[in-house]
């Protein structure tokens, strides 16, 4: 593996994070969940909810005929689906994504002003000047960008797909210019042997999970396999017993003999993992503070914006959340997406064999 991590390009610190909702502000926004369940069924919307929303938002979903996923699999359920208004519970490269995949469709969020630090860490600008220093790179972009910046690459993909991806280009003797995520960087460097010119930004949430703290964890329960998302710094994926997006982590879970896991990545799976495995403990990895994150759990504090409040205000008002997407660059980002779409079949079908 050769990685080098682009020092030239500066990210935020400091990501401005919306103040922590508090726990009588979330019991007096449980009491509009029967309001937000009756709009989303009378209005027959799509509701999409990511893993990371809160476990009433991700209730809601299922209780109105919604999916929970990741947000590539949110955008295809989207687009495939018959209802002409979709409801994403997320933040705002996820309604985008969405808006790409389903250009005819209404696409509504919660709240407009919700961020990623991912997405936050990488402008078109600089991207745009990366390009030119390392033209014979192809540019592959993490599913948590901007439009912008989507519109920019060649490639687009999910954690859960970003090593195959990363081999696949490795065989070809392709460099890789890869945005945002350092550590995912980092992990398909190591893991696909492909030339990797990484951006230097970070999830702030699985950037501050303490490997320090995890083995003492780990300690008390020597029995419990940790699993990793790739996000996550690289001391503490080496550390790791399975490496895996989200969804590859619940899949993880469920087929595995062992009744114990320890968690490192957002504190929101719990929801999915404890209902999918009623008979398996599951413990939170220790995160410690940063100079981006000071919250005692791994929790990011963008999705919190994800309410039942501002579900009905989005329902209530959809002409203040509805998400809109430049026709160009909708067009332009759509491309490296669907370049994914087919990889991924491509993979699933035999096709391509790395």
């Amino acid at each position: 593996m050769s990685l080098e991590l682009l020092n030239e390009v500066k990210v935020p610190k400091d990501f401005n994070l919306p103040k922590e909702i508090t726990a009588s502000e979330l019991l007096e926004d449980a009491k509009l969940y029967e309001k937000a369940k009756e709009l989303i069924l009378k209005n027959k919307v799509c509701f999409l909810a990511h893993y990371y929303t809160a476990p009433i938002v991700q209730k809601l979903c299922e209780e109105t005929g919604g999916f929970i996923g990741d947000s590539l699999e949110m955008a295809r359920v989207g687009r495939d689906c018959k209802e002409q208004t979709v409801l994403v519970a997320g933040v705002r490269f996820m309604g985008q994504t969405a808006k790409i995949l389903s250009k005819e469709k209404t696409v509504l969020m919660p709240d407009l002003n919700a961020e990623c630090s991912l997405d936050l860490c990488c402008t078109k600008e600089d991207l745009k000047a990366q390009k030119e220093l390392h033209k014979d790179a192809v540019v592959v972009a993490y599913a948590n960008t901007s439009v912008e910046v989507k519109a920019l690459a060649d490639w687009i993909v999910t954690s859960s797909m970003a090593v195959s991806l990363g081999k696949y280009l490795a065989s070809l003797g392709k460099e890789v210019l890869w945005v945002p995520d350092r550590h995912l960087g980092s992990y398909i460097g190591n893991e696909s042997k492909a030339h990797v010119y990484s951006w230097p930004g970070k999830c702030i949430v699985h950037d501050s999970f303490s490997l320090d703290d995890i083995l003492k964890v780990k300690k008390e329960h020597p029995e419990a396999l940790l699993l990793v998302h790739p996000e996550a710094p690289a001391s503490v994926v080496a550390k790791a017993d399975f490496v895996g997006s989200t969804s590859q982590i619940l899949a993880f879970a469920k087929q595995s003999s062992k009744k114990e896991f320890i968690i490192a990545t957002e504190h929101n799976i719990s929801y999915k993992l404890n209902q999918a495995c009623k008979d398996k403990g599951f413990i939170e990895a220790p995160v410690k503070k940063t100079e981006s994150y000071n919250r005692a759990k791994p929790s990011c504090p963008w999705m919190e914006l994800n309410t039942l409040a501002k579900i009905v205000e989005a329902l209530e008002k959809p002409q203040d959340h509805e998400i809109f997407v430049d026709e160009e660059l909708r067009v332009a980002s759509l491309k490296p997406l669907e370049k994914m779409l087919n990889f991924a079949q491509d993979l699933k079908s035999g096709r391509i064999v790395l």
